[in-house]
C-alpha cells in the first residue's frame, strides 16, 4: 500500500531525485517518487514511516509522515 509523506524544501528535479534516492535506500521500499509542487512523496513498501522521515531528513530536507 502506497504512504505519502510531507516533504519540504525541494525546489528542482534534482532534489526530487535526491529525495527519491534516500527513500529507496530505507529497509522495505520497493519504488519511491518526489513531487516538489505537491511537497511530498509517495512510497510503496512496508517500511517504517519514522525510518523514511529521517531518511529524508538525513538528506537535508523536512518531512513528516
Amino acid at each position: 500500500m502506497p504512504r505519502t509523506i510531507s516533504v519540504e524544501g525541494m525546489s528542482c528535479e534534482h532534489c526530487e531525485r535526491t529525495v527519491e534516492e534516500a527513500l529507496e535506500g530505507v529497509d522495505g521500499v520497493t519504488d519511491a517518487s518526489a513531487d516538489r509542487e505537491a511537497e511530498s512523496a509517495t512510497v510503496e513498501g512496508s517500511a517504517d514511516p519514522d525510518a523514511l522521515v529521517d531518511a529524508v531528513a538525513d538528506a537535508g530536507y523536512d518531512a513528516s509522515a
